[in-house]
């Protein structure tokens, strides 16, 4: 640091050194005529500024206007000079010395045109940032902003004044800031200080911490591993008395078994890719059924073509003597169903099954049989494969499985096995329930026709029927009416006593409902004619859903996989649902259709096309 012998103020030393501090001009001017005044005092010869050579001799005068020592030659010419003569000039000696420090006027400057006469630079072009004399503001700079020397000297020491104020300004903020910086500094190492001492505190009393939990942790693993292995010898002296009681009530087992004899049942039909379940129950040598489970079942198909390819069950043991194995065969084709229990075939296994091929009823498309009958209601498909076929004119039809009449049920009329459009049938083994729908009661006959017993009269009490439309048979024989007058559905027992009503209320209601069709579930499917959808009860009675938008539905079946085909009277064609009750195909070109079946022995389609007075059969 040193002081400033003009401004006084203290001002650190640059890395460069004192070459590296500002330009002050004062003392530049100050060292400039010093150097003039050495050279004039020491008597020694002082070469002509103004000469080249210096081939006219040393300087006799010093010129205290151009600052230049002029030989005789040259001290004649600024003599006699017209723009040169006023110039000031002195001997080389003390006085001239003393004259030349008591002036101290720094040199003219003139104009390096060589036709202007070295005329002084009074004047400042701004345009061209350049120092000009008075010929040159009216020669080449005449259209240039152009001002007097000194007025723009004015003008920059303004703004070289307000710049140094400012720079102090900032030199004042940036010292304070240096000096904050310091502060921070010694606060910084004052904090690292603290926070070391409570690091290693806090370090110290973390590894006594984990050292005391370190000893807790091994003292509680201690004890958990006797409390385990105390609890694990004594659980295996128990499986150790359960492996022997498992090999005692095994060998009972094996002599009970001896005396017992297993019957299996299955109500599905064998398809590709779909589940085949089949129930096995157990009975005692005097044919009571067995309560209890335990025994190993296993069942398996096998392809009489493909290469014998096997087909493994899963099994369900039901711990009450029943089992439940389920096969998904892979090929179409004959097969043979093996079914053992402890090692042993069941009654009729091996078992010879024909397995049907996936359904697809999106090829359905052209009907594969035709039958002549005139206005056809309703259809349905008897176990051995004869169809049944509701007629307008009074009779219900039997025709064998190609298409010939076997059998006439009937006549016109509203006696005893006489019908008036019977618009509903279903058949279950060897019992027929007609729907008759003008006469407004359901008779039960003999699938060959005798007379049995009817019930129900015209009205809207329980029981009582306005045109009963659809009649199915439930499981558990069970008889559901759809009573299309009253907007109803009726469910009695198979004698006809009245069990319960479901009219759907409120937005669940339906209109004129007339095909009825039961899902794998067991729940209620009605085609409702006059609210143009399908809706699903179950057998309660309870609402579960509504599906599809069809054209006034007459009829509707449903197959083992819980398809829908709805038959559509006034959109002449039959549309296709698949389980969540999407459209999956419409199948043209009918004539108001009305009921629908199944064959569950292979899947044909069957519809009363009634306005063509036809019996259509689709094979899928």
């Amino acid at each position: 640091m040193f002081q400033c012998p003009i401004c006084e103020r203290n001002t650190s030393i640059p890395v460069g050194g004192a070459s590296g501090l500002p330009q002050n001009l004062h003392f530049g001017f100050e060292v400039e005529v010093a150097g003039y005044m050495s050279k004039m005092v020491n008597n020694s010869d002082v070469a002509c500024d103004h000469c080249i050579d210096g081939g006219n001799g040393p300087a006799v005068v010093f010129c205290c206007t151009c600052h230049q020592f002029l030989c005789k030659v040259a001290y004649e010419y600024h003599r006699t000079g017209r723009h040169l003569s006023k110039h000031n000039m002195v001997g080389l000696d003390q006085e001239g010395a003393r004259q030349l420090h008591n002036t101290k006027k720094p040199r003219d400057h003139y104009c390096s045109q060589s036709n202007h006469g070295n005329n002084n630079l009074n004047f400042y072009c701004e345009t061209c940032s350049l120092l000009v004399c008075l010929h040159c503001t009216t020669a080449t700079h005449k259209t240039h902003t152009v001002k007097e020397i000194s007025t723009v000297a004015k003008t920059h020491q303004m703004k070289l004044t307000g710049a140094l104020e400012d720079a102090r300004e900032v030199v004042t903020k940036l010292t304070g800031a240096m000096d904050e910086n310091n502060r921070m500094i010694e606060q910084v190492e004052i904090s690292k200080q603290t926070a070391s001492l409570a690091i290693n505190k806090a370090f110290e009393t973390l590894q006594q911490t984990l050292e005391e939990r370190k000893k807790t942790l091994l003292s509680e693993l201690e004890a958990i591993s006797l409390s385990k292995t105390t609890a694990l010898t004594l659980q295996k002296e128990q499986f150790e008395k359960m492996i022997g009681d498992i090999g005692h009530y095994t060998d009972m087992a094996s002599q009970i078994l001896q005396t017992m004899r297993f019957m299996w049942t299955s109500t599905t039909v064998a398809r590709v890719g779909t589940r085949y379940n089949i129930k096995i129950q157990s009975k005692t040598s005097e044919g009571a059924e067995y309560p209890h489970g335990g025994v190993e079942v296993k069942g398996e198909m096998r392809s009489k073509t493909h290469n014998g390819a096997v087909v493994y069950g899963e099994v369900e043991d039901h711990r009450d003597g029943t089992y439940t194995i389920t096969l998904t065969p892979q090929t179409a084709g004959p097969h043979q169903l093996l079914i053992t229990m402890d090692g042993q075939h069941v009654q009729n296994s091996p078992n010879d099954l024909d397995v049907l091929p996936i359904r697809d009823y999106r090829i359905l498309c052209k009907a594969q049989q035709v039958i002549q009958c005139n206005e056809p209601m309703c259809v349905a498909i008897h176990d051995n494969g004869d169809i049944y076929v509701g007629s307008g004119d009074g009779c219900i039809y039997v025709f064998d499985r190609v298409g010939q009449l076997k059998n006439t049920i009937g006549s016109s009329g509203s006696g005893d096995g006489q019908f008036s459009s019977p618009s509903g049938i279903s058949i279950k083994g060897d019992v027929l329930y007609v729907a008759d729908t003008h006469n407004h009661h359901v008779q039960k006959l003999t699938s060959s026709g005798k007379f049995l017993h009817k019930f129900g009269q015209q009205g809207s009490g329980q029981g009582q029927f306005n045109r009963p439309w659809g009649v199915m048979i439930d499981s558990n024989n069970k008889l559901i009416v759809s009573d299309s007058g009253n907007h109803r559905i009726q469910i009695f027992n198979e004698n006809g006593g009245w069990l319960l009503t479901i009219d759907g209320q409120g937005n669940h209601s339906f209109q004129s409902p007339w095909g009825l069709a039961l899902d794998p579930q067991g729940n209620i499917h009605v085609a409702a004619d006059g609210s143009n959808t399908i809706k699903v009860f179950t057998k309660e009675g309870v609402y579960i859903r509504m599906y599809g938008d069809p054209n006034h539905p007459s009829g509707i079946a449903i197959d083992d996989e819980g398809y829908s085909l709805v038959s559509e009277y006034n959109g002449h064609c039959l549309s296709i649902y698949d389980p969540e009750g999407n459209k999956i195909h419409t199948v043209g070109n009918l004539m108001h259709p009305y009921g629908t079946a199944l064959d569950s022995r292979d899947g044909s389609v069957f519809i009363a096309n009634c306005g063509a007075d036809t019996v259509l059969k689709y094979c899928v």
